[in-house]
């Protein structure tokens, strides 16, 4: 896997990153929400207090992730994906497996048919329920670690 850093401010790629996908919505053909889902179709599992969402993204497509709130595991299990995050970029082919930090939003280049799969803790019983609690609506939508979620769980 490779690294590249091309913007080390953070603040500075988070308002880069809502500009290039503002822009992305002006350009004829781009698409979101169920009608992504048509092309990217998702896999929803609950079990035991974990929901695993598995999402097939066939090759050719540049995907923008939404804000991650939550911190929680991620595997690519087939294909081969180049992230532009705010640490840079990176060259990722299967099998991988890594950790999305809270307040993490990617731009992703599919370059193989690539499996996604992401697990969340919760008790929620829906994926609409399990976005609400790990997906922020903007940057400034209040995120919370892992370390975090176990101090409030001790003082319940």
């Amino acid at each position: 896997m490779d690294e590249i850093e091309l913007i080390p401010n953070k603040a500075e790629f988070r308002v880069k990153i809502v500009e290039f996908e503002n822009s992305c919505k002006e350009i004829n053909g781009y698409i979101e929400g169920e009608e992504k889902d048509k092309f990217n179709p998702l896999k929803h599992t609950f079990v035991n207090g974990l929901y695993v969402r598995e999402i097939l993204m066939p090759a050719g497509q540049l995907i923008i992730t939404k804000i991650h709130k939550v911190e929680h595991p991620f595997f690519i299990v087939k294909g081969k994906v180049s992230i532009l995050s705010e640490n840079g970029i990176q060259h990722i082919e299967a099998p991988y497996s890594g950790i999305t930090k809270p307040g993490t939003k990617r731009i992703m280049y599919t370059h193989e048919d690539t499996i996604l799969i992401t697990v969340h803790a919760t008790d929620k019983k829906t994926p609409e329920e399990v976005e609400e609690d790990v997906i922020a609506k903007n940057f400034e939508d209040p995120v919370i670690s892992l370390e975090e979620i176990n101090l409030l769980k001790q003082t319940q």
